[in-house]
């Protein structure tokens, strides 16, 4: 088959999107509250910011604002995480940082399947963040050993999902018609089943390990657990949902409200609490599980490894002021105390290396070639011949990705378990190494700087 025949990655990863967030949307109708929630705030935002308005469309960020969405997913074997990296490799997204959310009392560790490139991430940006169940810190042996039987038995995935994974591998593509095949059968691994694969019992036994591990163990695929469409203010969402009666998270998670966002911050409406039948040989007992939700997030400058090592020291001190963590009706002054130390200006940012930055020429910049030739990137910006746009963070935090986990898994905050970090074992059973999200961002801005001096 000739190659130009193939649909582009993007545009499978776009279908799959829409896809997803149309079946979400029907599972869980208060998602699409928050998609309608959030188009609001962000035509508000950009009408009152113009010039955050140019900076988005300089950046070909305008565009893919109102598509952006990321999921996530839990899954219990090395096969099944290993599956899913080929599945998500068709749509063009790939394993970017390696995540232990056991700091943070969850038995799961975690990547995310993304873009990566420039281009890639303009066409559309979805992004599932992944976790695999880590069942050797489940302390009950016997436990641990009954889960490790019930994930072997199940099948995730479609003959025919396994199929086109195997056909675009070694064809190298996919056309329209297989294409379409191929969303539409993948689909099926990320939809929701109200009939439980263990008995009441059991569930309850996986449940009083930790819910987490019930959600994962319990059914028959590993539904996708939330959607999130991005914002531009997280926190007039977060009073949009308190004032539509939504029954908001309390806390923020990340970063507290700066002038030049940085990271992630990501708040959610409390999960479903949904009627789930358990099997017992005389038809079934019927039970209520919660996992699914609804989340919004924003997202800000991506940070240099200097600049996550202060993000980290700073949250660290917030939450351990105390001896509260992120509870307590002080968190957010707290949080706030702490990170007066992190500047918050962009031209602090850059001149201390603390984040990433997209250089480009402006119209003055491409009519004085000579200055632009002999000065650096920071007396050009500062002469106005080039300008200085923040990279938008693609990625996750781990403490907030467990905060919104714990929330919404109906728990309070845990803390079970010390930092396992494994990433060897993470790699081992994805079957493929995590790239550095460090790299990728540090690389998207030397291209940026490197067309300064093109033309």
């Amino acid at each position: 088959m000739s190659a130009d025949r193939f649909v582009s990655p993007d545009d499978i990863r776009s279908l799959f999107a829409q896809a997803m967030s149309t079946m979400y949307r029907t599972e869980v109708p208060l998602y699409g509250t928050l998609v309608d929630l959030v188009a609001e705030i962000n035509d508000a935002v950009l009408t009152d910011n113009p010039a955050l308005a140019e900076q988005l469309e300089r950046n070909d960020e305008r565009a893919r604002l109102a598509q952006e969405r990321h999921g996530a997913i839990r899954v219990g074997t090395a096969e099944e995480l290993a599956t899913l990296g080929r599945l998500f490799a068709v749509m063009g997204m790939y394993p970017i940082g390696y995540y232990d959310l056991s700091v943070a009392g969850v038995p799961v560790h975690s990547t995310a399947f993304r873009p990566r490139t420039a281009s890639a991430l303009a066409a559309n940006p979805f992004r599932v963040f992944t976790s695999l169940l880590r069942l050797e810190l489940i302390e009950d042996t016997a436990l641990r050993e009954e889960s490790a039987r019930i994930l072997a038995r199940r099948r995730i995935f479609t003959d025919e999902a396994l199929a086109l994974i195997d056909q675009a591998e070694r064809e190298g593509g996919l056309d329209q018609n297989d294409a379409r095949r191929f969303v539409l059968a993948a689909l099926e691994t990320f939809r929701w089943h109200s009939d439980a694969t263990v008995s009441l019992p059991t569930y309850q036994a996986l449940s009083n390990a930790h819910r987490l591990v019930a959600d994962v163990v319990s059914f028959r695929g590993p539904h996708i657990n939330h959607l999130t469409p991005r914002t531009l203010d997280i926190d007039a969402a977060q009073a949009g949902m308190l004032a539509r009666g939504i029954d908001a998270k309390a806390v923020v998670e990340g970063p507290p409200p700066r002038r030049c966002p940085i990271l992630l911050r990501q708040t959610s409406f409390k999960a479903l609490e949904e009627t789930v039948n358990f099997p017992d040989g005389e038809g079934g007992d019927a039970g209520t599980h919660t996992a699914r939700f609804g989340e919004i997030e924003q997202r800000g400058l991506a940070l240099t490894p200097k600049g996550r090592a202060l993000y980290d020291q700073l949250l660290a001190q917030a939450r351990d002021a105390g001896g509260a963590g992120s509870t307590g009706q002080d968190y957010s002054t707290r949080l706030a105390a702490a990170f007066t130390g992190f500047p918050d200006d962009h031209d602090t940012l850059r001149r201390e290396g603390l984040g990433y930055y997209r250089y480009a020429l402006t119209e003055a910049g491409r009519n004085d070639r000579a200055a632009v030739a002999d000065l650096p990137a920071e007396a050009l910006v500062s002469a106005g011949l080039a300008s200085a746009d923040p990279i938008v963070y693609e990625d996750f935090l781990p403490v907030s990705a467990a905060g919104i986990f714990q929330s919404n898994l109906g728990g309070e905050e845990q803390r079970a378990y010390a930092a396992h970090s494994n990433r060897d074992a993470f790699e081992k059973a994805l079957g493929m190494q995590v790239e550095d999200e460090f790299a990728i961002y540090e690389r998207l801005q030397q291209e940026s700087l490197d067309s300064l001096r093109v033309g």
